[in-house]
C-alpha cells in the first residue's frame, strides 16, 4: 500500500522540520510518498527542505492559497491513500501503520484522535480533545452537521474517494476540511481510529488561532449548504455551539496569553 502525504507550506520555518521528522519517522508495511508544496517561502523553510532532499520531494512556487496547494499536491502524488499535514502539525509515532491496517480492511476514509500542542510541543486544551473524541465515538452525519468535531490532521482517505467527490473548494479559506468530510460522508461512513494519530499546533502566528470566529462561521455556512431535509434540524444547535466555541476560545486565549499560546493551518 502506498500512502501519499502532502504538506502545504508557507513561512513556517520555525515548525516545519518537526512536521517533516514526524512523517519520515513513520514505519510499517506501506510505501511512503511525501511531497511538500511550498508557496515561495522567504524564511528558513527552503533551507530545511534542502536538507531532506532525497527523502521527500518539494516544489516552491507562488500559488493561490492553501486549498490550491493541496489540490496541486493531489495531482502530483500517486498513493492509494492520501492525507495532508500542515507545516506546523505532526504525526504521532505509528500513525501511518495504524492507518494502513484500517484501509486494508476496506475503508474509504478514516480519522483518529488528535492532541493539541503549543509552540514547545506541550499538550494543551485537553478538554477540547476529550470533547472531540467523545463526539467521534458517536459519529453520524447528522451529528457532524451539528458540530465540526473531526480534526483535520488525523483524516486519511482513498484517492478513489477524492475522485468521486472532487478536491478542496478553493473558495474556502478556513473550514475547507469540514466541507470535504461532509462530502465524504455522503459516499461512505468513516472508520474512527481510537488512538492519537496526529498533533495539531495552536500558536499565535497561525491563521486559525487568529480567526477562529471567522472559521466557525464558515463551518456553519458549510453545514447549511450540505444539510438536507430533516438534517436541517441540526443547524440551530450548530449555531449555538459556534457561539459557545467563540466564548470558550476567547476565555482560553485570555488565560493562556502570558504563555503565548494561541491552531495553524498554513498561512
Amino acid at each position: 500500500m502506498k500512502i501519499s502525504i502532502i504538506t502545504p507550506s508557507f513561512n513556517q520555518g520555525s515548525f516545519i522540520e518537526r512536521t517533516i521528522a514526524s512523517v519520515l519517522a513513520q514505519r510499517g508495511d506501506f510505501e511512503l510518498e511525501y511531497l511538500v508544496v511550498d508557496a515561495g517561502s522567504t524564511d528558513a523553510t527552503l533551507s530545511v527542505l534542502r536538507r531532506y532532499e532525497g527523502r521527500l520531494r518539494y516544489v516552491s512556487e507562488p500559488d493561490r492559497g492553501q486549498c490550491n496547494a493541496i489540490n496541486k499536491g493531489l495531482r502530483m502524488t500517486s498513493g492509494e491513500v492520501v492525507a495532508w499535514l500542515n507545516s506546523d502539525d505532526a504525526y504521532e509515532p505509528g500513525a501511518l501503520a495504524a492507518v494502513a491496517e484500517v484501509f486494508r480492511s476496506g475503508a474509504l476514509w478514516c480519522f483518529g484522535m488528535c492532541r493539541i500542542i503549543d509552540e514547545r510541543d506541550r499538550e494543551i486544551r485537553r478538554a477540547i480533545t476529550r470533547y472531540k473524541t467523545a463526539q467521534s465515538r458517536r459519529y453520524g452525519i447528522r451529528r457532524l452537521l451539528g458540530r465540526n468535531f473531526i480534526s483535520q490532521p488525523a483524516i486519511f482517505f482513498r484517492r478513489d474517494l477524492i475522485a468521486q467527490v472532487g478536491g478542496l473548494d478553493e473558495d474556502l479559506h478556513l473550514a475547507m476540511d469540514y466541507d470535504l468530510t461532509l462530502r465524504f460522508a455522503r459516499v461512505a461512513t468513516p472508520v474512527f481510529v481510537p488512538r492519537p494519530l496526529a498533533t495539531f499546533r495552536w500558536h499565535g502566528d497561525s491563521k486559525t488561532a487568529a480567526r477562529y470566529r471567522a472559521g466557525g462561521w464558515e463551518a456553519f455556512r458549510i453545514a447549511c449548504r450540505h444539510a438536507r431535509g430533516f438534517e436541517r434540524l441540526a443547524l440551530p444547535g450548530h449555531l449555538a455551539r459556534y457561539a459557545a466555541q467563540v466564548a470558550v476560545y476567547r476565555t482560553l486565549d485570555i488565560w493562556l496569553s502570558p504563555c503565548g499560546s494561541s491552531h495553524s493551518r498554513r498561512r
